[in-house]
C-alpha cells in the first residue's frame, strides 16, 4: 500500500557553525549549542516552544543528545538520538517531519554535531562484525583492495565503472570537483574556501584512481539545526509564514538486492538513491526540471556523478556530459553544491545532512544573494549513508512563489540580529541566547560553561 500524503511540514529556523578541521579545540557541547540557539533565533520561538528533540551523530557516546539538548533546557521532552552513518542529519530531519505530520508533535528541534578524528574514517569495534563488511567483501571479490582509504576505494570504482560503461574521462570527475571548491568561496561556513584551477585539481596527490585528493571530503567538527514545525503551529504564528519553506517531499529509503549486483556503482546504493528521489519528487508534485538548485551528497567527487544519473538530472550514462556543459553551476541546467558541497565546505558526518537543509533554506527565502540563483522555486536535497540509508528532500516556498533575492540589510533587521547568517558566519549575544533558552526549566548547572566558550569565539 502507497503511504498516505503527510500534513505539511515547514522549516521555520536553521542555523549552523563554521565546519573546521578536527584537532579537538572545540567540543560536541560547543557545536551542538551554538547550531541550536542560532536555529531558535531564526525561527523566533523560545525553546520551551519544542515538543520533541533529535540529535543526531556518529562518533559519541548514548546521550550526547540529552547533554546538548538540556543546555536549552529541561522541560522533560523526549530527546532521541539518530545515528545513521552519513546520512544521520537528514534522518533526523525525516523522523522530525514524520512525528509533525503523523500528529506526533507541533514542533521539532533537529541538532546535528560531530567532532571527529583527523584523517580517514575508522571502526571503532574490533571485537564484532562491521555492518558494511558485505559491502567490503563485495568490493574485495569484483574490484579487489588496495592501501587506499576504504570508502576512497568503493567510490572511486564507481566512478571507474562509469568511466568504463559510458565514457567519462578522469577530467569530468576533477571538473566537479573544481566547481565545488570554487562555489565554497561564497559559504561563510566552508573548512575550505580555496579556488583550484582543473590542472591543480587533476595534479594533487592520487588517492584512489581517479580520485585526489582535492576530490575528496574531508573529516570535519560542525553543528547544524533545524527547527521543524505543524500548520497549526505556522498558523498561529503567521509573521514566520515569509520564512517557512515547506518539505514538500521527502523518502528515507534502504538498500534493493541491487546493491550486491557485483556492480561497483550499485554497491554505492544506485537503487535507493533513484527510489528515493523518484518518490520524493512524486510526493511534491515536481520534476527534476522544476528544480533550480541541489545541494547533494559529493563526499568524493566520483559519487556526485553517479548520484546526478540516479537521480535523473542527467539522461542514464550522460552524467559527465552535463559536467563538461557546464550544467552544474551559475548559467547551467542546475546549480549543484552552492555551499561548496561535503568535498569542500567539510563533512561533519551528523550535521552535514541538516546543513543542506539550511543552504537550501537560506536560498528559497532569497538570503543566499551571494550566491543566488534566479527564480528558484524548488530545491532538491540528497544525503547518503553506506550502510545503507539515503534520505532525499524536495523544498518549496510556503506560498509557492520563486524566491525574491532580499538584501542583506532587510535579512538583518527581519532576524534581528543586524546580519545575515546566509552570507556572514557571526554569533550571538548572551541577551539573545537568554531569551530562547527555556524561561520555566533551565539549568545553569547543565550549561556550564558552553555558551562563554561560544562567545568566546566570536
Amino acid at each position: 500500500m502507497a503511504p498516505k500524503s503527510p500534513e505539511p511540514v515547514y522549516v521555520i529556523g536553521v542555523g549552523m557553525t563554521k565546519f573546521i578541521k578536527p584537532r579537538g579545540k572545540v567540543d560536541y557541547t560547543e557545536l551542538g549549542f551554538e547550531a541550536g540557539i542560532k536555529a531558535l533565533l531564526d525561527a523566533h520561538i523560545n525553546y520551551d516552544d519544542v515538543d520533541s528533540g533529535i540529535a543526531c551523530y556518529c562518533y559519541g557516546d548514548s546521550t550526547c543528545g540529552q547533554r546538548v539538548f538540556y543546555q536549552f533546557g529541561m522541560t522533560k521532552i523526549p530527546i532521541y538520538n539518530v545515528n545513521n552513518n552519513c546520512s544521520t542529519g537528514s534522518t533526523g530531519l525525516n523522523m522530525g517531519r514524520t512525528m509533525i505530520a503523523g500528529g506526533m508533535a507541533d514542533c521539532v528541534m533537529v541538532v546535528g554535531f560531530e567532532k571527529m578524528f583527523p584523517g580517514s574514517l575508522q571502526s571503532f569495534f574490533q571485537d564484532r562484525v562491521n555492518p558494511t563488511g558485505t559491502t567490503a567483501e563485495m568490493m574485495k571479490a569484483t574490484r579487489g583492495i588496495t592501501n587506499a582509504p576504504g570508502a576512497a576505494q568503493m567510490f572511486g570504482n564507481a566512478g571507474r565503472e562509469y568511466m568504463e560503461k559510458y565514457g567519462a574521462k578522469e577530467e569530468d570527475f576533477a571538473e566537479i570537483a573544481r566547481v565545488n571548491h570554487k562555489h565554497s568561496a561564497k559559504n561563510p561556513y566552508s573548512q575550505f574556501q580555496d579556488e583550484y584551477t582543473l590542472e591543480q585539481v587533476q595534479k594533487a596527490p592520487m588517492i584512489h584512481h581517479p580520485l585526489t585528493k582535492l576530490q575528496c571530503c574531508p573529516t570535519s567538527d560542525g553543528g547544524a539545526s533545524a527547527i521543524l514545525c505543524s500548520q497549526s503551529f505556522l498558523d498561529a504564528r503567521p509573521e514566520l509564514k515569509d520564512q517557512a519553506i515547506l518539505i514538500a517531499g521527502q523518502c528515507l529509503a534502504t538498500d534493493a538486492p541491487s546493491l550486491f549486483s557485483r556492480s561497483a556503482i550499485d554497491l554505492m546504493g544506485y537503487e535507493m538513491n533513484q527510489y528515493a528521489c523518484r518518490t520524493a519528487l512524486a510526493q511534491a508534485n515536481a520534476t527534476v526540471n522544476d528544480v533550480k538548485v541541489v545541494e547533494l551528497h559529493d563526499c568524493f567527487s566520483a559519487n556526485e556523478m553517479i548520484v546526478i544519473d540516479a537521480l535523473g538530472l542527467s539522461e542514464k550514462g550522460k552524467a559527465h556530459e552535463l559536467v563538461r556543459n557546464g550544467g552544474i553551476t551559475y548559467g547551467g541546467k542546475y546549480v549543484i553544491n552552492p555551499s561548496g558541497g561535503l568535498i569542500s565546505k567539510g563533512h561533519p558526518l551528523g550535521a552535514s545532512g541538516i546543513a543542506q537543509c539550511a543552504e537550501l533554506v537560506w536560498h528559497l527565502r532569497g538570503w543566499a544573494n551571494n550566491r543566488a540563483v534566479k527564480d528558484t522555486s524548488v530545491c532538491l536535497q540528497h544525503n547518503l549513508g553506506l550502510g545503507g540509508a539515503v534520505v532525499v528532500t524536495v523544498y518549496k516556498r510556503a506560498d509557492g512563489q520563486a524566491a525574491s533575492e532580499l538584501s542583506s540589510a532587510e535579512v538583518g533587521k527581519r532576524t534581528g540580529l543586524d546580519y545575515n547568517p546566509a552570507v556572514e558566519a557571526k554569533g550571538f549575544t548572551k541577551a539573545q541566547v537568554d531569551g530562547v533558552r527555556s524561561r520555566q526549566s533551565r539549568s545553569d548547572w547543565a550549561l556550564a560553561d558552553t555558551e562563554r566558550k561560544v562567545e568566546a569565539r566570536f
